[in-house]
């Protein structure tokens, strides 16, 4: 499940990346466009910019900017950053595997399986996707809308 952490995160990313290129935007900016709570705000900021997926320059005209182009960064990466693995057991992780006490053996475990083809069918979709397409997607939607309507 995503947290609160993980999605104020990518609201804040996708803001980013609709920004023009070496332009900078202020916490205050970024929490009000997208109504995230602005002390829980620079606490995961502070975690992208360790992630390495924004910069932040300090003094008059700073403030945070991507620091890889939106299609370079993945929804997944993202995620994995400040969720941790995308797996819903840790014995289905294939960055963060951890052997279960009670399991006798994993290869056969059938909620590990179930579990596993869970966490592949999430990381296909995450892993695809960019912060250029979540950028786009609202987008594409209301041009889809607009030729459905017309």
């Amino acid at each position: 499940m995503l947290t609160k952490k993980g999605k104020y995160g990518l609201k804040a990313l996708i803001y980013l990346s609709r920004l023009a290129p070496g332009e900078v935007a202020l916490i205050n900016t970024i929490a009000e466009a997208d109504e995230s709570p602005k002390k829980f705000l620079e606490a995961i900021l502070i975690d992208l910019k360790k992630a390495g997926f924004v910069h932040s320059k300090k003094g008059k005209g700073g403030g945070y900017l991507l620091a890889r182009q939106p299609e370079e960064i993945h929804v997944g990466q993202v995620i994995r950053a400040l969720d941790g693995p995308l797996a819903p057991i840790a014995c289905a992780s294939s960055n963060f595997f951890q052997k279960c006490d009670d399991c006798v053996d994993e290869k056969t475990c059938a909620v590990r399986l179930t579990m596993l083809n869970v966490r592949n069918a999430i990381s296909d979709v995450l892993d695809r996707q960019t912060l250029a397409d979540l950028r786009d997607m609202p987008r594409h939607l209301r041009k889809t809308r607009r030729a459905a309507a017309g």
